[in-house]
């Protein structure tokens, strides 16, 4: 039996959608096997310290990229919303799992809304893209930076935090109790969040034959679309940023923010088009807005 070796981070999500690709493949392709390879990234190693000071997208990436490229593993599984938005020559995105809700969701003790939240009450979260949007939405909130995996955050609720705020795919995901999800035109997701992304190399035909029959194509349309919106951006961008496509009657509809410097405010903006091409006219219009000179380092 030929064995698919998978490559993956070591925390609680990271191995369940790992165990959900290795669960569709044994549907797709029966006839082979699959061992999973955890490997610790960066952003797993410097789990205390902010994420835009360690590099932002891909510190949970680059590594498990590296051992894909040294062929010492066959494919990874990623959360799409922490990958950079160019990949490294010679690999690609075989596939992506069909989504999860993109949304963000709130946690506290007494169940609280962004509305209903205490002035003054203080929110945990490790995104530079929520708390810019959680300023502008209630600025009377005290933002607290705050780092680890999904029941690590979830923990912090009422041991120092009033509430915090997770993506709701991952609780979803690992089957824990729900808190109350926030409207998308209030919190826009980050691009590809709720997607599970399996990268390979361009190189293993074998491979990608296989893998593509797990790609759902409407995800597929959105995610690129989402992901021509951060390329947009340039690799350089460590500004706060927000996309969310959807696809209907043959048209990509995608609204996107990007945040100021000192994310003091946001600018957002709307486009529909019929490729992911309208995901980097939206990334460029921001750009323009945000940054008229040019660079956005």
């Amino acid at each position: 039996m030929r064995i698919i070796r998978i490559g993956t981070r070591g925390s609680r999500l990271a191995l369940r959608q790992t165990e959900m690709v290795r669960e569709a493949l044994t549907v797709v392709a029966p006839e082979v096997g699959t061992e999973v390879c955890v490997i610790k990234t960066t952003g797993d190693i410097l789990s205390e310290a902010p994420l835009d000071a360690i590099g932002g997208k891909g510190v949970f990436v680059k590594e498990i990229e590296r051992a894909l490229m040294g062929e010492e593993i066959d494919c990874a599984v990623h959360s799409l919303k922490d990958m950079q938005a160019v990949l490294p020559e010679g690999l690609s995105v075989s596939a992506y799992l069909k989504r999860e809700d993109p949304r963000d969701m709130l946690f506290s003790k007494e169940d609280y809304t962004l509305k209903t939240l205490p002035s003054g009450a203080k929110v945990g979260t490790s995104s530079m893209r929520r708390r810019c949007q959680l300023r502008i939405l209630r600025p009377d909130l005290e933002i607290v930076d705050i780092r680890g995996n999904v029941p690590t955050r979830l923990g912090k609720v009422g041991n120092g935090m009033d509430a915090v705020i997770l993506a709701t795919a991952g609780v979803k995901r690992l089957g824990l109790e729900e808190g109350v999800a926030l409207d998308i035109e209030d919190m826009l997701p980050s691009p590809g969040q709720g997607v599970i992304a399996i990268e390979s190399r361009c190189s293993d035909a074998w491979l990608d034959t296989i893998l593509k029959k797990l790609d759902h194509t409407l995800t597929r349309v959105c995610a690129e679309a989402e992901r021509s919106f951060l390329a947009a951006l340039g690799q350089d961008c460590n500004l706060p940023a927000g996309a969310h496509a959807t696809f209907h009657d043959n048209t990509i509809s995608i609204t996107g923010i990007l945040g100021y410097p000192d994310e003091s405010s946001v600018e957002k903006m709307h486009m529909e088009g019929s490729d992911a091409s309208v995901g980097a006219r939206l990334g460029l219009g921001l750009k323009t807005k945000v940054h008229p000179e040019g660079s956005l380092s």
